[in-house]
């Protein structure tokens, strides 16, 4: 959503920036890891996410993604009736 201020993300080609990928695969293992592994919870004072609410994050970080793809469609809407 933020790779382009003007560019919608299904305009752009997803395989030009794979350090991209890599960041978000491990950032998201790691997540995982802190929040399932008991050994990791303990230690970070984390809890365990029960399926609704993990798929309430999920959700969240979903219309912060349709947000900024909004924000991109009225700004070229703004930018073009001039």
């Amino acid at each position: 959503a933020v790779r382009s201020d003007t560019q919608l993300t299904i305009q752009m080609n997803p395989k030009t920036n794979p350090y991209l990928w890599a960041a978000v695969g491990l950032t998201t293992v790691l997540q995982l890891l802190l929040i399932y592994f008991p050994p990791l919870r303990s230690f970070f004072g984390t809890h365990f996410l029960s399926f609704t609410e993990l798929s309430i994050c999920l959700g969240f970080s979903a219309l912060m993604f349709i947000w900024i793809e909004m924000e991109k469609v009225v700004y070229k809407w703004f930018i073009n009736r001039r």
